[in-house]
């Protein structure tokens, strides 16, 4: 008798990728649902549980995006993307097309680079009101940053001339998850505030782990398919990429981020699906913990630098910043780097 399951395991990448990424993806919709539920009940405790959950759900949701886009979840294509598509709506970054989200990561993989439209450093820096405001908002945690950017995603289509042809299912999606956001506001405003809250959480847990991860800056050349890589492409691509585990030693908390610190391991392949980058790492990277930044000073430089990472200046360790290669990963040991904000995979431009 031939197994229920066989045909199931036969559209994934690897037959594993049913309960790794079925797992994964299971949980991402229960913290949605959980989060709406444990904000329409009373308790307090259980409203605050509701918001960290549903944002981690939000996070791994985009993690799972993210193997959409690499083509590793499913072994067609189109599957790929049909659950890309799905995501983007999940994890409210369906202003923009998923084929547009894969093009850029797939730039940033080809060229060794951040390949981009928008430069938002030399934004700010011609708006200095928009600029303090924006660091304000970070002194007290509100990852404004990160809302600029995907407030632009949202009329992208309207200000980038390359997505023109976008602007009608743009602004459908604008209508749509507008309108539901308003509705539930009225409905349950309770709902709509968990829904933000959980919504900077996984913005704050997406940069903390992007924050470190490259040791260059934006490259405006994004419509430029055939523009040369500034970094010598894939053949040091391994000497501007770092790695952030959550732990080195103890592989299940770097399941709380999808194994995203494995940094390294997922640039030298990246079709090795999330559940088995510790492991290549390890084989093909370095068993040295020194050979990735650790946690602790991880988190002391996003806290203590969340103000002035904005435009990279304004804090103790400005003579620092430019460092490349082995001089950047020393100096991120010594938590002396500011990190970048902005860079994030669901926000292609």
């Amino acid at each position: 008798m031939k197994s229920t399951t066989a045909p199931l395991l036969n559209l994934f990448f690897e037959p594993a990728g049913l309960a790794w990424h079925g797992g994964a993806l299971a949980y991402a919709l229960g913290a949605w649902g959980f989060g709406v539920w444990g904000l329409l009940q009373s308790a307090w405790w259980l409203n605050a549980l509701a918001v960290v959950v549903w944002g981690h759900g939000l996070v791994i949701a985009a993690y799972l995006l993210h193997e959409a886009a690499h083509n590793t979840v499913f072994r067609n294509n189109a599957h790929n993307a049909r659950l890309g598509r799905f995501l983007t709506w999940v994890t409210g970054s369906a202003y923009g097309t998923f084929e547009d989200i894969r093009h850029k990561h797939f730039r940033h993989h080809r060229d060794n680079d951040d390949v981009v439209w928008f430069m938002v450093d030399d934004f700010l820096a011609r708006h200095g009101g928009l600029r303090r405001v924006i660091k304000a908002l970070e002194w007290a945690w509100i990852p404004a940053q990160e809302f600029l950017m995907h407030g632009l995603l949202a009329v992208s289509a309207f200000v980038i001339p390359e997505r023109r042809a976008q602007r009608r299912r743009q602004a459908a999606v604008i209508m749509v998850r507008g309108g539901v956001f308003v509705a539930v506001a009225i409905l349950a405003p309770k709902v709509a505030l968990g829904y933000v809250l959980a919504y900077c959480l996984m913005l704050h847990v997406l940069r903390f782990m992007d924050a470190l991860q490259h040791d260059y800056g934006g490259n405006p050349v994004l419509f430029e398919p055939r523009a040369p890589s500034r970094h010598g492409g894939r053949a040091t691509e391994q000497a501007h990429t770092f790695s952030n585990p959550l732990s080195f030693r103890h592989d299940a908390p770097n399941w709380l981020v999808l194994n995203f610190g494995f940094h390294n391991a997922h640039h030298l392949r990246p079709t090795v699906p999330w559940y088995r980058l510790p492991a290549y790492y390890r084989e093909h990277v370095s068993v040295d913990p020194a050979s990735a930044i650790p946690l602790r000073q991880a988190l002391v430089m996003y806290a203590r630098h969340r103000v002035c990472r904005v435009d990279h200046h304004g804090g103790p360790f400005d003579d620092v910043q430019s460092v490349e290669m082995d001089g950047y990963l020393a100096a991120a040991r010594r938590g002396q780097l500011y990190g970048g904000n902005a860079v994030s995979f669901l926000t292609p431009f």
